[in-house]
């Protein structure tokens, strides 16, 4: 399947991806992120560790939905988390649990929602909203209640609400975990013909695999940093490691 972007981008030759530049943040007394200095430029970055690392708190920073206590994030040149008009354009995610992120009841409103956000009139967005269910082969869904829908059909709901509003980056908070492997397989399908630039928190190797650049974050800062094969092997070895001790209180994450 190959996914069309709904509207033409608007193109930023200097700006990375992702610009971080000593950004930390506190929750509840405790340092989750720690002056996380990094820029990136490829289309397909992974961010790994393990739980309790601050792979979620980084995922929400990087959608606009906090905003770093010191520091400075940036997403293809836009202040994600100050200048939402922008944000709408320039990022979207989805969360591990599609039921923490549909507000709708049926299909359509759904994906309506965020294009209206947007600015789009009411028909302008029923418009993109039937070619959205089209291109996934999915126009019978349209009208349908969402309740009716599997676990794995609303993580698709969700990706076709965000890649309708054509982001130039989407965010993926482990939205493959706890889904079945044939629906796994068809996701990641759908997601590695996605034409906007993905940056994907995982604590699983396997889901990063083949991916440009690997992040690996280790109690909020920057553990490595580098190619796939090289920062996941690390991980790997590490986490089995770990794993081989008897205390098992050193696997609270």
């Amino acid at each position: 399947m190959i996914l069309k972007e709904a509207t033409p981008r608007m193109t930023d030759s200097t700006a990375p991806a992702l610009d971080l530049v000593g950004v930390s943040l506190r929750l509840d007394g405790r340092m989750v992120l720690d002056t996380l200095t990094l820029r990136a430029q490829e289309r397909r970055i992974g961010i790994v560790g393990r739980n309790g690392a601050g792979k979620s708190t980084l995922a929400r920073l990087i959608a606009g939905l906090e905003e770093p206590q010191e520091g400075a994030l940036s997403v293809f040149g836009v202040n994600v988390a100050r200048d939402r008009a922008k944000a709408l354009r320039t990022v979207g995610i989805l969360f591990q649990n599609p039921d923490h992120q549909i507000i709708f009841p049926t299909v359509d409103e759904e994906i309506n929602f965020g294009l209206r956000q947007m600015g789009l009139s009411k028909d302008e967005a029923a418009t993109r909203t039937t070619a959205m269910l089209e291109q996934f082969g999915k126009s019978h869904w349209a009208g349908a209640p969402v309740a009716t829908l599997s676990q794995g059909q609303k993580q698709l709901l969700c990706l076709m609400a965000v890649l309708a509003m054509a982001p130039r980056l989407i965010v993926l908070d482990e939205p493959l975990s706890g889904l079945d492997i044939p629906t796994r397989l068809q996701l990641t399908r759908y997601l590695d013909a996605a034409p906007a630039t993905l940056v994907h928190i995982s604590h699983d190797p396997v889901a990063l695999a083949g991916y440009e650049r690997v992040i690996w974050l280790s109690d909020g800062r920057l553990r490595e940093d580098g190619p796939a094969t090289k920062v996941l092997s690390a991980f790997t070895r590490e986490m089995e490691q770990l794993g081989g001790r008897d205390d098992i209180s050193d696997l609270a994450g």
